[in-house]
């Protein structure tokens, strides 16, 4: 019995959703307004909405989504009124630690004072090696000096004219000779010679000889103290230097006290800068007058630690910092402490810190792409370790791994409040989720951006909007009603459903820019429908060459497939090759043979390990379904092969398994299958078609190959009937099924798909469970008993022997 395969086939109407926005009344983008709302990201806006506001330690945020979202954009947005109307946070500084240099000292200050206090410090050791040079240059510091130097001195000389006058009225003469002092007898106002010495009486050399002694004992003395007297004399210049260099740094001090008194902290490092400048005066003389471009004047190491290392500067920032970071290393993260090299030395100082992101983000949003953090060596564990202890600790890679001994810096850490937005795919919050326990601690709120809404009148008016807005944003032409119907059509075509629209923003700005640009190239004044179309057909066409190249070894015969006629255990299934962002539809020769044998179906693809999992459950699912079906009360005594022809790369889905079950089918039943249709679908063990992906590539996919063999109005595609929604085929294809130069055609059961390949019932069973036996189904049953029944004998023969 033949049936009707007309009440399968799928009219024109079904193959294509068009857009249809005449019921806004308009003409153009011209006349829409644009759009304020975040289109079809209700659910991603509230939990951002919620993560952005909760102030509570941990709940930072992942926004996942595929990338050209517009998560950056959208999030942005969000963000941007919320940090205006937030308080400014603190500038930081580091500054020297008198007590430990390789300790620097973290200093807060009010938004926009950091880069006062730099300055101000700058100006105030400018303006001190002026005044401290001139102040011991003036008359009044030179007369005391000298009055001090003039004290002592005559204190030395008073003590040596005393001893000497004491030696002289005991007859000896003290003198100062270029060696030192020495001692000499006097007789009647004479010094004697060491003749006139000797020829003296005894008694009167001895008594010479004592008061000698006595004097000399006392010139010892003098001499001892001299070097007491002068080290006195030098402490005595030292506090008056110490009182002058007071006076002169206090006046200057004095000055930025009051400018900062309401900070403490800031005072507190005034006033150790003014004790270290007292004690280090001699290096602010020392440079008095000196060039301070002379590279051999050392001035910034001189005056290094007066100076201020400002770390984040706030001055010109209006609420709350929002921070992407595009190069999210270690360093960049958390900051980092460089080196200059000073004759083969590398040196470092406080001034050398440098800020990472996080210190710029303190009080405000850090933005980071998931994505780039992983990719950068520590970057995830630096800011883990940071959000935990909320504290930025600035240590370099070669000191956290041990990898160096050397001395460096230890600055202070410094204390963080801020929140921290991821944003990549999903497979990244999942992994992260499983694999790493603090991510859940840290990001407990995600915020997941839709791939896509229905198409339904409010929201295509909705994306009329958007396109209207984007538009506008990227200042170009204004889009004509039919431009825009077919830039909606093309978005539901992107995610292969006629009633859905992508929401993939970077694609629909793409188009938007290439349509543009063909619209200024014929010199129009409005982007039509005629624009996108050149612009969807440019983009295809610069992609497709592989495809053309696929298409040729079939058109050629290298590949083998037919388009016509009729053949047992042989069907032209249909598969998607993924190119990127790049799809196209390859039919492939799928052949199965069945003979005798112990009920198992063989998947070679899977047997040379060319097919995946799925696959091979698709395949294992044939089994199941013969079994229910033709041998509930006796065993499978069939033995089957399954094999893609000509396939040498690997195999995966479940999408052709209902062409492999109908191709052994027909190897069972010995019905010949038309080979002037094609298959797509995957089947369950009750025999039910399942919607399947790629349905529009796979259809033209087979289309283009019997569109250049010659349509004959026999040709088509089968799929399943889950997949009319997903139905937005091209002109060209819809025009051939309108005119009846190709088919189309929808099914939800083998069955249909067996009547529609063999032109012959399927067949129901009856009371008795028996199929009629001229239908497809009796022909599988009769077949597949006879197996049966030669299988027994087999076995009885055997056991006879």
């Amino acid at each position: 019995m033949t049936i009707n395969n007309k009440q399968l086939a799928l009219p024109s109407e079904l193959l294509y959703h068009k857009c249809d926005l005449s019921y806004l009344k308009l003409t153009s983008t011209e006349d829409l307004v644009d759009s304020e709302d975040v289109i079809g990201q209700s659910r991603a806006l509230e939990a951002l909405n919620f993560g952005i506001g909760i102030r509570h330690d941990g709940y930072n945020l992942y926004v996942a989504g595929s990338t050209g979202m517009g998560k950056h954009t959208t999030v942005n947005n969000l963000l941007e009124p919320r940090a205006k109307s937030a308080e400014t946070p603190s500038d930081w500084c580091y500054i020297n630690n008198f007590d430990q240099p390789h300790k620097p000292l973290a200093l807060e200050l009010p938004a926009g004072h950091a880069r006062q206090l730099h300055a101000d410090m700058e100006q105030l050791v400018d303006d001190l090696t002026i005044a401290i040079p001139a102040a011991f240059e003036s008359d009044e510091y030179q007369a005391r000096a000298q009055e001090v130097h003039d004290k002592f001195k005559k204190r030395e000389e008073q003590a040596f004219s005393d001893l000497a006058d004491k030696a002289k009225d005991k007859d000896i003469v003290l003198l100062r000779t270029p060696g030192g002092y020495t001692l000499g007898p006097l007789k009647d106002g004479k010094i004697l010679t060491p003749s006139e010495f000797d020829v003296l009486a005894k008694k009167e050399k001895d008594k010479i000889k004592a008061f000698t002694d006595e004097i000399e004992e006392e010139l010892k003395s003098i001499i001892k103290k001299v070097p007491i007297w002068a080290k006195e004399g030098r402490e005595k210049i030292k506090e008056l230097n110490r009182e002058l260099t007071e006076v002169t740094v206090e006046q200057f001090i004095s000055e930025l006290k009051d400018t900062y008194q309401d900070l403490p902290e800031v005072l507190k490092f005034l006033e150790t800068v003014e004790l270290g400048i007292i004690t280090n005066v001699e290096e602010f003389r020392k440079y008095a007058g000196s060039d301070k471009k002379d590279p051999l004047a050392d001035f910034d190491q001189v005056f290094l630690p007066f100076q201020v290392n400002v770390l984040v500067d706030n001055s010109d920032l209006e609420g709350a910092p929002i921070i992407y970071e595009d190069n999210p290393t270690y360093n960049n993260l958390m900051g980092r402490v460089e080196h200059l090299a000073q004759f083969g030395t590398l040196m470092t100082d406080f001034t050398l810190i440098k800020s990472g992101a996080m210190h710029r983000a303190n009080g405000g949003y850090l933005v980071l792409d998931i994505r780039k953090v992983l990719a950068s060596a520590f970057a995830w564990e630096g800011l883990k370790r940071a959000l935990r202890a909320h504290e930025i600790k600035i240590q370099s890679l070669e000191q956290m791994l041990s990898l160096v001994s050397t001395i460096s810096l230890e600055p202070e850490p410094i204390p963080i409040d801020l929140k921290v937005i991821l944003t990549g795919e999903r497979i990244f919050y999942y992994l992260l989720k499983k694999y790493d326990p603090e991510f859940n601690q840290l990001f407990k709120v995600m915020a997941d951006f839709s791939e896509e809404m229905d198409r339904n009148e409010d929201n295509t008016a909705g994306y009329a909007s958007l396109i209207a807005t984007l538009q506008r944003e990227q200042k170009l032409k204004a889009v004509s009603r039919g431009g825009m119907e077919r830039i909606i059509e093309d978005c539901s075509r992107r995610i292969d459903d006629g009633e859905k629209l992508s929401l993939h923003m970077g694609n629909l700005v793409d188009l938007l820019c290439e349509a543009n640009y063909w619209s200024t190239e014929e010199n129009t004044k409005i982007t039509t429908e005629i624009h996108v179309q050149k612009a969807i057909d440019s983009r295809i066409k610069r992609l497709d060459q592989l495809r053309e190249q696929v298409h040729e070894t079939v058109l050629r015969g290298d590949y083998l497939l037919q388009t016509s006629g009729k053949q047992v255990g042989q069907i032209n299934g249909l598969s998607v090759i993924q190119l990127g962002d790049y799809a196209f539809g390859k039919p492939s020769r799928i052949t199965a043979t069945a003979r005798l044998g112990t009920g198992k179906v063989i998947d070679i693809e899977r047997e040379v390990d060319l097919g995946g999992s799925i696959h091979s459950k698709g395949v294992l699912i044939l089994s199941s379904y013969l079994a229910d079906r033709y041998a509930q009360d006796t065993p499978l005594s069939l033995s089957a092969s399954l094999v893609f022809e000509q396939s040498y790369g690997f195999v995966e889905g479940d999408s052709a398994s209902v062409a492999e079950l109908c191709t052994l089918l027909s190897a069972l039943s010995k019905l010949p299958l038309e080979q002037s249709m094609a298959i797509t679908g995957s089947v369950n063990q009750l025999g039910q078609v399942q919607a399947i992906g790629g349905v529009n590539e796979k259809i033209e996919g087979f289309f283009d190959i019997c569109h250049a063999r010659g349509l004959t109005g026999e040709q088509g595609v089968i799929i399943p009937e889950a997949n009319i929604k997903h139905l937005m085929l091209r002109t060209d294809v819809v025009e051939a099924v309108k005119t009846g130069r190709f088919n189309i055609y929808a099914v939800n059961h083998v069955d249909q798909v067996m009547e529609l390949m063999t032109g012959i019932e399927a067949g129901e069973k009856d009371e008795k469970g028996e199929f009629p036996v001229e239908s497809v189904n009796g022909l599988v049953q009769k077949r597949l008993t006879e197996m049966t029944e030669a299988r027994r004998k087999f076995a009885k023969s055997d056991d006879e022997k």
